[in-house]
């Protein structure tokens, strides 16, 4: 028998996306953000508000990059979700990571992040069912120490997930198919 759970955000997992922008000074700023996800092949959309300080700086600087935040790091990606940049101009500085700026848009790139994906702004949108960020990924980097092969190993990149059902965070680690492939074994 199933129950009405009164919950509405439900999908699981969702992505935890460090979002890294500029500050008027230079300065870095990340933001925790689980309301993202690719658009299309080469297109990030993120559900965020205008009243983000990362928001503010997407728009200003006309770029940002989205990493994937792992394990080791959910101190540092939580903090990044409970502080605003709005009210703390230094919490990049309190996290204790550091940033390098990215060769190919005007966003730092977090170094202690093992993915990351380069972003030129493309437009936000607004309005009751407007989305948010969408950004075109011109270029994405990956931590030697997730390297396998010349390939992103997904069980080293040590991802974590949002539940939204109990706001707890979840490794992403072990391998339990292969996509385009263990369903055609019930193909008729």
């Amino acid at each position: 028998m199933r129950k009405d759970i009164k919950t509405t955000d439900g999908i699981f997992p969702m992505p935890v996306l460090m979002v890294a922008t500029y500050n008027e000074d230079g300065s870095v700023n990340v933001m925790n953000a689980a309301w993202g996800t690719m658009l299309e092949r080469d297109h990030v959309i993120l559900n965020l508000t205008e009243t983000h300080k990362t928001v503010k700086n997407i728009k200003a600087r006309k770029a940002f990059t989205v990493s994937i935040t792992d394990a080791a790091h959910l101190t540092e990606a939580d903090y990044f979700g409970v502080v605003s940049g709005n009210n703390t101009p230094d919490k990049f500085a309190n996290s204790g990571l550091t940033a390098i700026k990215s060769e190919h848009v005007d966003a730092p790139v977090i170094q202690e992040f093992p993915l990351c994906m380069e972003c030129e702004f493309i437009e936000y949108q607004s309005g009751e069912y407007g989305c948010g960020v969408i950004g075109k990924v011109v270029n994405t980097t990956a931590d030697e120490k997730v390297m396998d092969g010349g390939k992103v190993d997904i069980s080293k990149v040590d991802a974590i997930a949002f539940d939204p059902y109990t706001h707890g965070y979840y490794k992403v680690t072990e391998r339990v198919g292969e996509a385009f492939k263990d369903g055609l074994s019930l193909k008729k």
